[in-house]
């Protein structure tokens, strides 16, 4: 049973009793923060109060009369100025953890009205290997999968990889003109990934020195400009327009610096080319690069038969080596259905925009206006070559199609807001108005100094590499840790397999730990410490609590047909049974507002309290037989909860660290 959710529900009724319009003040029903306020806590009589004119004290003592919770609660107490405090009987409590000690879901109910939910993450680009920008779209999306799937949604995941713009130009231009033949033939990913980034390299030279050299020259002529009119203005007696002044000069001020410091980045990225005596002469080789890249990727667009056979023979190396990383994360896809997929759909996009008169032409583009919004959304190019805009479109009229979805989720990072607010605009104006599109974004990985996460060659940090990195720390921490005992506890094999999961699992936990909005700094140190909110320690939570039952012995199909010796008496057995069946409203929270920090911060707190259970409450060494049965169900149900609950982060769980 979801307890919160039985409350709001009782709640409501009395609130629409009071007032019929006053339902949606029963989500102010909440757990309290507080134990000594109760299990939950109810504010609503000071809104509705309010709004009916009654002290609301008043209000609350109404509401109280009218509440059918004796099933559930103790009477309910009035504090303060109308809280309404909570606190579940002990009947109830103990009935519930019976009962979830049969239930293999642990007492997680589907919704009452499930939907079809198509979530969109991951989405690499397949002729680039993955990198750190990767992880938080990937363990995000998966970990809102399971969620949503363990409360009943039917969930379609659809991997959109890009497989067919511009990177595959670059690449069939370099495998053209600067391929390693022995090196393609050895290792045909990690030369195709070469030859993008020296392609990639290359163009970014040219249009460096062609477009945004001169650009950024101009600009910080005009802002130094800005700066120096603004410090020769002169004084204002005014402290309202003095204080203005000096804002905009500020601002004014910090401009040219970041401009600065854009004009020296550029100057880096050319002197990579310049100081290096083979680029720069591919440099000076190939000067007409990026207009040839246009080329090679609108030929292969065209259907030109070459590119089209290189194409087909990058592919599958591509996706098998990207499929690998997956395997590693334990991620699957119902679908991967990247961008070539809907080639052949896209000029019948603009054609039907064209036609209900939402596409108009824009120097010679094809492009919808939004109103409110300055930038326009182009569909189609002056040249003719359609955009991620058109083929974003023609997958939703694909999804809308194939799968009749009540909403599309995208989890990408809050850099293409605009792009979705832009797309789902004009996806509304097309007629997919009553399908729920939303943007489920996410910050930045960030280096210990702040920056985006790279390589000290200022490049994007692999995925497989920093796989590989945490979990040989984890391995030489399980080891030292192991050693460290008096006579060591695991084989090499399990030090092994303990120390993939637990590398992995930090990896995937300390990215999900995180409010998904926020930007969080990449540290091996935090993610496998053994205390705190870590998976680590979470793991070896669950492994402490499992061998309690090595320890005595315990045959826990057995223990489980004893589920009515169950008992609740000492404060801690409280807490820790009531956090247990919190489960399904931590679940809800993550449905809610997709952030599965919810459930993080909810594992953390059972094993906290687990923690204070075990120190206060003898398991073993119980009293007697009856209370030993009683809590080792307690110590069971908290170690399927934090298996369960790290499974649906997408984390192993380990028997003994």
């Amino acid at each position: 049973m979801n307890i919160l959710a039985e409350l709001r529900s009782r709640f409501r009724k009395a609130l629409t009793t009071l007032d019929p319009s006053a339902a949606e003040f029963a989500e102010m029903v909440l757990p309290s923060q507080d134990a000594k306020f109760g299990d939950y806590q109810a504010n609503c009589a000071m809104p509705l109060g309010k709004r009916l004119g009654n002290p609301p004290r008043e209000i609350a003592k109404r509401l109280v009369e009218l509440l059918n919770l004796g099933d559930l609660c103790d009477p309910p107490e009035i504090a303060g100025p109308g809280f309404i405090n909570l606190r579940l009987n002990n009947d109830f409590l103990v009935s519930q953890l019976q009962a979830m000690v049969a239930n293999d879901s642990l007492g997680v109910a589907p919704v009452s009205e499930p939907k079809t939910i198509v979530l969109d993450y991951s989405a690499p680009n397949v002729a680039k290997p993955m990198h750190v920008g990767h992880i938080r779209s990937t363990v995000i999306g998966a970990a809102l999968y399971r969620v949503l799937t363990a409360l009943g949604h039917r969930v379609i995941s659809d991997n959109h990889i890009g497989d067919w713009g511009t990177q595959f130009g670059m690449i069939i231009y370099g495998y053209k003109h600067l391929v390693d033949e022995p090196a393609f033939a050895k290792e045909p990913v990690a030369e195709l990934s070469r030859l993008y980034r020296m392609v990639n390299q290359l163009v970014e030279y040219h249009d460096i020195k062609e477009n945004k050299l001169p650009a950024v020259e101009k600009r910080i002529i005009d802002a130094a400009h800005q700066v120096e009119h603004l410090h020769d203005a002169t004084e204002l007696e005014d402290p309202k327009a003095r204080k203005a002044h000096n804002r905009q000069l500020q601002q004014a001020e910090n401009q040219l610096a970041q401009t600065r410091e854009m004009l020296d980045d550029l100057r880096r990225k050319l002197a990579a080319v310049d100081d290096d005596a083979h680029l720069s002469a591919l440099a000076a080789e190939h000067v007409d690069i990026g207009t040839a890249v246009l080329a090679e990727t609108a030929a292969l667009h065209a259907g030109d038969a070459e590119n089209r056979s290189l194409w087909e023979q990058f592919l599958p190396a591509c996706l098998a080596s990207m499929d690998a990383i997956y395997q590693r994360l334990n991620v699957t896809f119902d679908n991967t259905l990247g961008e070539s997929f809907y080639h052949d759909r896209l000029a019948g996009v603009v054609d039907d925009l064209d036609q209900r008169g939402l596409a108009t032409d824009s120097e010679g583009a094809r492009c919808v206006f939004i109103e409110g919004i300055d930038a326009p959304f182009i569909v189609q190019k002056q040249d003719g070559a359609f955009l991620y805009a058109t083929t974003d479109l023609a997958t939703i009229q694909y999804r809308v199609n194939e799968w009749t979805p009540d909403a599309i989720v995208y989890v990408v990072d809050h850099r293409q807001s605009l792009h979705f607010e832009q797309l789902f605009a004009t996806a509304r104006l097309w007629g997919y108005d009553q399908i729920g599109l939303e943007h489920v974004s996410f910050g930045t990985v960030l280096g210990e100094d702040g920056k985006p996460y790279k390589t000290r060659s200022g490049t994007a940090v692999g995925l497989e590499g920093l796989l590989d990195e945490a979990i040989e720390r984890a391995l030489a921490i399980v080891s030292a840790n192991d050693d460290a005992r008096d006579e060591p506890l695991l084989s090499s094999e399990e030090r092994k397999q303990v120390g993939e999961r637990v590398g992995i699992g930090a990896i995937k936990y300390a990215d999900l730990a995180h409010n998904r909005t926020s930007d969080y700094v990449f540290s091996y140190d935090k993610m496998l410490a053994m205390q705190g909110n870590t998976a680590a320690y979470m793991q070896y939570s669950y492994a402490r609590v499992r061998s309690i039952f090595a320890k005595g012995n315990v045959d826990l199909d057995q223990l489980r047909q004893h589920a009515s010796q169950l008992q609740i008496n000492e404060p801690a057995e409280r807490a820790l049974g009531l956090a247990l069946l919190q489960l399904s409203e931590a679940l809800e929270r993550v449905a809610g507002d997709y952030r599965p920090n919810h459930l993080t911060a909810y594992l953390f707190d059972v094993a906290s309290k687990y923690s204070a259970f075990f120190e206060n409450c003898p398991v073993l060494k119980a009293e007697n037989d009856n209370l030993r049965t009683s809590r080792l169900l307690l110590c069971d149900l908290t170690a399927r909860t934090i298996a369960y609950g790290l499974e649906l982060l997408g984390i192993q769980v380990v028997e003994r660290m």
